[in-house]
């Protein structure tokens, strides 16, 4: 088929569908879709390679038995859909036993919707999808990265978007951190799998046999709280070869953090954990109470120092509120993340990353579980030359980060207009400054104006570091205060 046009075709016959509305809906729809052609196409490779594999999914309701059939059409089809399909794939019988790649086929399809209220344009779209030939190797290349395009446009389609790295981050990010075959990585957010892909691109230039293939597939962990993503992560999963995606359908924050052992700690973790939201409060029950923000980024950082094995490396992205922030929990944190890791490396990076889907500026976090910190390296990322912002037209690209990697490997403190744009500054000035890392930051040339909301959220972020310090100074008074007293 013509792959290039594919999603345009697709997008002209949802349109008229009454039951979509909006492209987070659209996006949705498709890529449930997109799952079962991709699952029956890995099924047909597993019945080739195995005579007595036995499908967990009803004949049926296999992709193969149903989506083929051109005369299921119209009400006929959505009744099939809607009352046998949908209702057969939401209770399939699985076990602790089931094999990931069976489980998965519920998991995905838990909280999985039909949209679509017109059956002759439901039929239209699966004929569509049909044309792919999945057993063309050249053909599956194309549509790996037609899927990549499906991604971005979650960062326009509302509130999905939070869940899109863009792809030149999570490969500069799996490259920094220097995979090798044989090691373990995870995400414990891993949304659509951005990390998680980015980490299989790494090693799939290192293989050299059959085993090395084997330690790819099995060296990646991820989990996802939200099922749309969840679903996204699998199909893309399944669509890099992973046959048995160890991806997880579940809230990385709902385990005690004091019962991690080795056995739950990983080589590398890659992670763009959520930022801005709020989780229930039970769940800071979880973690010390040093330690339990009510903020999930910050959540998350302690789950990362709590699971990353001795000698491991992580590369974290966190937003500014994390670095200037200075509440107890977020002190806490950083305090112990400089104290017990080597924090070696910021990475400051440009507003818009994220556009349109939020202009927070955010940062790359690069730390090891070896000895304490000694020194932070800091490092400007300034907008690329002839970019304003970044934008879907003009995205981020891997190419941005050249400069990066160049100064990467041979630091050197720069300096521009008087203004940091490289510089180190030892654990001790760090600490004697409260944990700040908010350094080498952006020249505040002019105020940027920011949507309602985040304009909220930045004066809350800055009300809390405010409050911090005063409190702090308050505690100070009233401690000489005391003694005072009792002399």
């Amino acid at each position: 088929m013509a792959i290039s046009g594919f999603v345009k075709r697709i997008r002209d016959i949802m349109r008229l569908d009454a039951g979509i509305n909006g492209d987070a809906q659209r996006i949705e729809q498709l890529v449930w879709i997109l799952f079962l052609k991709v699952y029956d196409a890995k099924e047909e490779n597993w019945e080739f390679d195995d005579d007595n594999y036995e499908s967990i999914i009803p004949e049926e309701c296999r992709w193969r038995n149903w989506a083929g059939d051109s005369s299921l059409t119209g009400d006929k089809l959505l009744d099939f859909v809607n009352n046998t399909l949908f209702p057969t794939l939401k209770e399939l019988p699985v076990t602790a036993d089931t094999p990931m790649k069976k489980a998965i086929v519920k998991t995905t399809f838990e909280d999985a919707n039909n949209y679509m209220k017109g059956g002759v344009y439901l039929r239209q779209v699966i004929d569509v999808v049909n044309e792919i030939d999945l057993e063309d190797t050249s053909e599956t290349h194309a549509f790996g990265d037609i899927y990549e395009s499906i991604l971005k446009e979650l960062q326009s389609a509302g509130s999905s978007g939070e869940f899109y790295t863009p792809r030149a981050v999570t490969e500069f990010m799996a490259e920094m951190i220097e995979p090798k075959i044989g090691e373990t990585m995870a995400d414990f957010a891993c949304g659509t799998g951005g990390f998680l892909t980015s980490w299989i691109k790494q090693l799939e230039k290192q293989k050299s046999n059959t085993a090395d293939i084997e330690k790819i597939n099995a060296s990646f962990y991820g989990m996802e709280k939200k099922p749309f993503p969840y679903l996204l992560c699998i199909t893309n999963m399944l669509l890099h070869g992973m046959e048995n995606p160890n991806v997880a359908h579940g809230n990385s924050l709902t385990n005690n953090l004091l019962d991690y052992t080795e056995k739950d700690q990983f080589d590398k973790i890659l992670m763009n954990p959520p930022y801005g939201g709020h989780e229930n409060a039970s769940v800071k029950g979880y973690f010390p109470d040093d330690l339990a923000s009510s903020e999930t980024a910050d959540l998350f950082m302690s789950v990362i120092m709590y699971r990353l094995k001795k000698n491991g490396r992580a590369a974290v992205i966190l937003p500014d509120g994390f670095l200037f922030g200075n509440d107890n929990a977020k002190t806490s944190i950083k305090e112990k993340l400089i104290k017990e890791f080597n924090l070696h490396t910021i990475i400051r990076m440009p507003g818009s990353v994220f556009a349109p889907y939020t202009s927070i500026t955010t940062n790359i976090l690069f730390f090891d579980n070896t000895t304490p910190t000694e020194d932070v390296w800091f490092y400007r990322m300034d907008m690329p030359e002839g970019y304003k912002h970044f934008s879907k037209t003009k995205p981020m690209k891997l190419e941005h980060f050249d400069k990066v990697k160049a100064w990467w490997n041979d630091r050197q403190e720069i300096i521009i207009d008087e203004w940091p744009k490289a510089k180190k500054f030892s654990a001790k000035e760090i600490a004697e400054n409260d944990f700040n890392l908010d350094l080498c930051g952006f020249p505040h040339e002019e105020e940027e104006i920011l949507e309602p909301m985040e304009l909220i959220k930045s004066y809350q972020e800055h009300r809390q570091a405010l409050n911090a310090k005063i409190d702090k100074v308050l505690e100070t008074i009233t401690e000489k205060l005391n003694c005072n007293e009792g002399k």
